[in-house]
């Protein structure tokens, strides 16, 4: 007998014996068995394991074919005729048995080895979402299925998905994690692809909530953007990657030292706008810089009318959002706006830096927000919880987990600003160091809104034993109805209005309420208490 092995990976080999004499006479007993039998077998190269038998063989009137696998029964086959059958991987010993038109046999094994090819054009896609977590989906072709391995635990089981499936995961901590993906085939044949991915408590940036008609958006989900050349150009010190966040698009500036983006073709004509807005986030930026450029009407760089300058932000908060909301006056040397073609950041520590960036854009509001009034009491008589005009007493936080609103850190002509969007209520807390304001008579914060209709200001006293409910808690909420908008409101409230408040020696709480609720943003500066 004979063997005949089959690779999946080529076409099938024929082994094919002597040829018989052929025999004229017509008595069937006389009829010699087959020879030379044999089949030429070809499989598909699609990984379905159909293995195509075309027999052969002289003097045969029939063929029998026992495939060599699960199926015992054999199928019939003429002479010239083939037939299919769907194999597993593995190695089959084909029986082709020729009969004569007497009966007599003759038959010859084959051995099959039907080997499945690894997938093929095999796309793994991962992205990052939010809060320490990523998606993964994949597509490939020759494939059954997919795995996925996270790279977070010893041991681990991966986890079976199929095409067009999106699996998420969320990781325990921050760290850089080798997230390897798996396209499978029907059988041992694989193919996979291992991607390095850095994950951080990063969320999606904050949607901005000014109207469209006053904006010009280099990038943003939010707006129609103008036409941008590069966000890297060729002589940036920087990685860019064009990154999803919960399916808000992002920008990801690695090993920043600086970076170019251009957009000279056709330059911006900001001389309407009052303010420049970017959205930044990182785990270990110290200072971010935003240089403006204005090619001047002849539109090109170093044509002798350009006009240019940098605003550099200092320690910004790491870990979180921080909205850059800069007056384009601050921008002192660029004093022409209308053909701005160049946007430069740059980070320190230099080249060690990874920023993400979101919602580029300039913007004229109706009403448009300056600096907060500066405070002219002396700092003596104050116990200040934020204001650049005091040295600022500890604050736990200035946005408790309980609070329903976003908190941006920004700066407004250079003066250090809270800004509260989405106010329903944000809660402020000095519980590790209570306010002694027993020696106060009045609490003063300055308030900017272009929305709001009321805002409430609650202070909450813990009392000596330091604890919120314990038992000796004092407190009072006063109300301002229709606050002026589109101006900063200077509240000095005395204290003897907060009738509640009947103690003042441990005060830890500072709660804002806005109306209408969860719809209205609130400009907070110069928290303090006085006398």
């Amino acid at each position: 007998m004979k063997k005949l092995k089959l690779i999946l990976s080529v076409f099938a080999v024929t082994f094919f014996l002597g040829c018989s004499d052929e025999n004229n006479d017509v008595d069937l007993d006389g009829v010699n068995a087959p020879s030379n039998i044999s089949a030429l077998t070809t499989i598909t190269q699609d990984n379905s394991g159909n293995v195509t038998f075309l027999p052969r063989g002289e003097g045969v009137t029939q063929f029998e074919i026992y495939f060599g696998d699960a199926t015992t029964t054999p199928v019939y086959v003429n002479p010239g005729g083939a037939i299919t059958h769907k194999y597993t991987e593995g190695k089959f010993q084909a029986k082709i048995v020729g009969v004569t038109i007497n009966g007599k046999k003759t038959e010859a094994i084959q051995e099959v080895t039907v080997s499945f090819l690894a997938p093929t054009n095999f796309e793994p896609t991962i992205t990052l979402g939010s809060n320490l977590s990523i998606n993964v989906t994949a597509k490939a072709e020759l494939e059954t299925f997919f795995q996925v391995y996270f790279g977070d635990v010893a041991n681990e089981v991966p986890v079976d998905f199929m095409e067009d499936e999106v699996i998420t995961h969320t990781y325990l901590n921050p760290g850089t994690y080798q997230v390897r993906v798996v396209a499978l085939s029907g059988g041992l044949a694989t193919t996979e692809k291992t991607q390095a991915i850095t994950v951080t408590n990063l969320f999606a940036a904050p949607i901005p909530t000014i109207p469209a008609a006053n904006v010009i958006s280099m990038f943003s989900d939010s707006y129609t953007n103008v036409a941008v050349d590069t966000w890297r150009t060729s002589w940036s010190q920087a990685n860019l990657e064009d990154i999803d966040i919960s399916g808000n698009k992002t920008k990801k500036y690695s090993a920043l030292n600086f970076v170019g983006i251009e957009a000279t073709t056709t330059p911006i004509n900001a001389s309407a706008m009052t303010f420049f807005h970017t959205d930044i986030w990182s785990s270990e930026l110290t200072e971010f810089k935003v240089k403006l450029v204005d090619f001047g009407a002849n539109g090109v760089f170093g044509g002798g009318d350009d006009k240019e300058h940098e605003i550099t932000i200092s320690n910004p908060e790491k870990e979180k959002w921080v909205s850059l909301d800069i007056p384009l006056s601050d921008f002192t040397g660029l004093t022409t706006r209308s053909h701005i073609a160049q946007l430069i950041f740059v980070a320190a520590p230099s080249g060690n830096t990874t920023v993400y960036v979101d919602n580029v854009f300039f913007y004229n509001q109706a009403g448009s927000i300056t600096a907060a009034p500066t405070p002219t009491l002396a700092a003596s008589k104050v116990i200040s919880m934020f204001s650049d005009a005091y040295t600022n007493v500890a604050v736990d936080t200035w946005r408790t987990s309980w609070s329903s609103a976003t908190l941006t850190d920004l700066s407004i002509n250079g003066n250090a600003t809270k800004k509260y969007s989405a106010l329903d209520f944000v809660g402020i807390e000095a519980t590790t160091t209570p306010i002694n304001a027993t020696a106060m008579t009045h609490f003063h914060t300055d308030v900017w809104s272009s929305d709001f209709t009321q805002i409430k200001i609650k202070l909450v006293d813990f009392g000596a034993n330091g604890a919120f409910g314990g038992g000796d808690d004092k407190e009072h909420e006063i109300t301002i109805n229709a606050p002026a908008k589109g101006t900063w409101v200077s509240l000095d409230i005395p204290l003897s209005d907060f009738t509640g408040l009947t103690t003042r020696a441990h005060i830890a709480q500072l709660i804002y309420v806005g109306a209408p609720s969860g719809n209205n943003t609130v400009y907070i500066d110069n928290v303090y208490f006085h006398n």
